[in-house]
């Protein structure tokens, strides 16, 4: 089963995300922010990754420089979830490593396109 870990501070969101992770067949693990999520992945690197761009603390965009800086920190797909409907934000997303992007509000379908392709999910 694949592993997906879910990087946002809201907890509706999260829920949401692993709810129909689930229901797709992923093994999800949920994390409140960047450092949380970081911690995740020290701990056990997942094989995907939903992060939200907008996070306190540290948001998406740090935390995928320092995800793709770790030790098999390139291995996850990593699809970077936002409300900025800007070219400029998905744009910064891609170089800071995200493989994909996916905009909020999402739902089944659009998480289906995102995860079922490259993970074998």
């Amino acid at each position: 089963m694949t592993h997906v870990l879910i990087v946002d501070d809201s907890p509706i969101i999260r829920k949401v995300a692993r709810h129909v992770l689930q229901t797709l067949g992923f093994e999800t693990v949920e994390a409140n922010d960047g450092q949380a999520g970081l911690d995740a992945c020290s701990q056990t690197m997942p094989d995907a990754v939903l992060v939200d761009s907008n996070m306190p603390g540290m948001d998406g965009y740090e935390f995928l420089r320092r995800l793709r800086a770790m030790p098999d920190g390139r291995q996850p797909k990593v699809v970077f979830c936002t409300t900025e409907h800007d070219v400029g934000h998905i744009a910064r997303a891609m170089r800071a490593g995200a493989d994909d992007f996916m905009m909020k509000p999402f739902d089944r379908d659009m998480i289906a396109a995102k995860f079922m392709e490259d993970t074998g999910g």
